[in-house]
């Protein structure tokens, strides 16, 4: 380092926005000019702790004017530097600082679902101690790396917002659907864990700037599928239904694309039966049993279906409309025009 640049100590313009900066060299010429900006407070640090400070203005380094730099007088060079580090800590707000990611896999309790939830926003941060954060960090953070406490207080943020977040949306407070409108409480349960954890660092997060909470999108259409069904089962009464109703209205559509089911079996094991009957409260509500009435035998899955169906319920094979029909009780053969199976006597759709 050039001689004149001794001479004179100050924040670089292009480290301004920094919340630390360390000044690169440990021997300090005595009577050097230093520029602490009013925003600004600067700390000599030897050993660890912090033995001297300088307020905004300018100040000439010198133990007549700092009477506590005589301990730090380097000998060696005849009383000519004081070798300490010394680092200049921003004291205003620093806002637009980035953080995000994953926050964890999370059951739904609604909908019984492990979902996976992300984070991404900004927060602003400031010191509160400006001794106790370059005490508490120096040795253990590389303090001369850029951004290095703005990066560390993101990734605390973020650990803080996992924990808030589960615990809040496990107690019932906040539903996985429609977290953006529990923004405001959200921020105020991180900050409130977030700033208890720094405060031994002397450092405060006074506020979160724009910051969302989301699915993953399989995840997000997985559970608008859950609430679109849960309500229609709610109107239909229950389950059974609820699925009867989409077999009818779906069954041309689904077997005109080769038997395959509707979008993706609607419910059945993707959402679970027994999570959307517990939703609605008819799970201890018994299914109507249907009507005993003729049926025809699927010819490839041996499924009986109604009389004068033309694709099979459960494969989607086309039934033959001359197929003979069978009693639903005892699979007896009947007869076109019979009222009652001849081999058990239950009533047909005939009768």
């Amino acid at each position: 380092m050039a001689w004149f640049d001794r001479e004179f100590i100050a924040v670089p313009d292009g480290n301004k926005n920094q919340l630390v900066y360390k000044w690169p060299d440990v021997n300090i010429r005595r009577y050097s000019r230093a520029m602490v900006n009013a925003d600004e407070i600067a700390l000599f640090v030897k050993s660890g702790h912090v033995v001297a400070t300088m307020g905004p203005g300018r100040h000439r380094v010198d133990a007549n004017e700092l009477p506590v730099l005589g301990a730090l007088v380097d000998g060696l060079t005849g009383g000519n530097f004081y070798r300490a580090e010394l680092y200049f800590v921003t004291t205003r707000e620093t806002t637009g600082i980035k953080f995000g990611g994953r926050l964890a896999d999370i059951t739904d309790p609604v909908s019984q679902q492990v979902v996976t939830l992300r984070v991404f926003g900004e927060f602003a941060l400031s010191v509160r101690d400006p001794a106790e954060l370059i005490t508490a960090l120096v040795g253990t953070t590389d303090l001369a790396a850029p951004a290095v406490v703005e990066n560390w207080s993101a990734d605390l943020l973020l650990k803080s917002m996992k924990v808030a977040v589960t615990q809040g949306i496990s107690r019932g407070d906040w539903p996985v659907l429609g977290l953006a409108g529990e923004l405001e409480p959200i921020e105020s349960a991180v900050l409130r864990q977030t700033n208890i954890a720094l405060y031994e660092y002397g450092l405060r997060i006074p506020r979160l700037g724009n910051f969302d909470i989301t699915l993953a999108p399989e995840d997000a259409e997985r559970l608008k599928r859950l609430a679109k069904d849960t309500t229609y089962i709610r109107l239909a009464g229950d389950f059974q239904r609820y699925a009867a109703g989409e077999l009818a209205l779906g069954a041309s559509e689904g077997f005109a694309r080769g038997g395959t089911g509707g979008e993706g079996g609607f419910l059945g094991a993707a959402l679970g039966i027994n999570a959307i009957q517990q939703h609605t409260g008819n799970n201890n509500t018994p299914a109507p049993a249907l009507p005993v009435a003729a049926q025809t035998i699927c010819a490839g899955c041996r499924t009986p279906n109604p009389a004068g169906a033309r694709f099979c319920m459960h494969c989607g094979t086309p039934v033959a409309a001359s197929a003979t029909p069978r009693c639903r009780t005892c699979d007896a053969e009947l007869t076109a025009t019979a009222k009652f199976c001849g081999a058990c006597g239950t009533p047909t759709a005939a009768g």
